[in-house]
């Protein structure tokens, strides 16, 4: 058990003697340590509704099929992100894997607010297959339609349908992928009470939402209930 008031506990056996055997508590920040390895890597999000292009950073994105014919990705979006009412209401989104020393991009998507900024000025990007911007400069880009969603309360989970792949600009992979673990470790020290400071703003946000989940049906499974 973890979390509790009390310690779990397990029989072994010994000899024929059974023991009880204490488990250790984890409290909370501990066990968010341990889910931190189950991060996915550093990735952009970009969107497109109206005219009004976007972008963002997450690092909550996993293959979501391990069937070649069909390639699908998922990615959790936080409901105050700007991004994700675009791509509700749209179905469609482009999610990009990060070269690791992409620092600078990842500071301009992922500090700032799209409601408040174009994030997109001055960054090479083009509009792909479906409509939304391709960055030039990623390792990687897959463009998506939302094939069905998941409320988490806080969030939204987006399962996408991927319809185009490629390198950005360029015509293959270079260098290596940006980790979360990666850019902690490496980002600039100016840049940690910024990034300390929006953690902590999203997960309080997260902790007032999370537990009221709501059902939804995607518009597009509406009559196959």
């Amino acid at each position: 058990m973890i979390g509790g008031a009390a310690a779990g506990a397990r029989l072994a056996r010994r000899s024929g003697t059974a023991v009880i055997m204490a488990m250790p508590i984890l409290q909370p920040d501990q066990i968010y340590q341990l889910l931190r390895n189950l991060t996915s890597p550093v990735v952009a999000i970009t969107s497109e509704r109206g005219g009004k292009r976007n972008a963002m950073i997450a690092d909550s994105a996993v293959r979501a099929s391990i069937v070649p014919t069909i390639p699908r990705v998922s990615v959790y979006i936080h409901k105050f992100n700007y991004s994700h009412d675009l791509i509700f209401e749209t179905g469609r989104f482009v999610l990009h894997l990060l070269r690791d020393d992409q620092f600078e991009l990842i500071h301009r998507l992922g500090f700032a607010s799209g409601r408040t900024r174009d994030k997109l000025a001055g960054v090479p990007h083009r509009l792909g297959a479906v409509g939304v911007p391709v960055l030039d400069e990623c390792y990687a880009h897959f463009e998506c339609r939302v094939a069905n969603v998941m409320d988490t309360g806080s969030s939204t989970c987006f399962l996408g349908d991927v319809v185009e792949v490629g390198h950005g600009a360029a015509s293959r992979a270079t260098g290596a992928v940006m980790t979360a673990a990666h850019f902690r470790a490496n980002m600039p020290p100016e840049w940690r009470g910024e990034y300390e400071a929006l953690l902590r703003a999203a997960q309080a946000y997260a902790a007032e939402r999370s537990r009221d989940i709501r059902p939804v049906v995607w518009r597009e499974l509406k009559g196959r209930e």
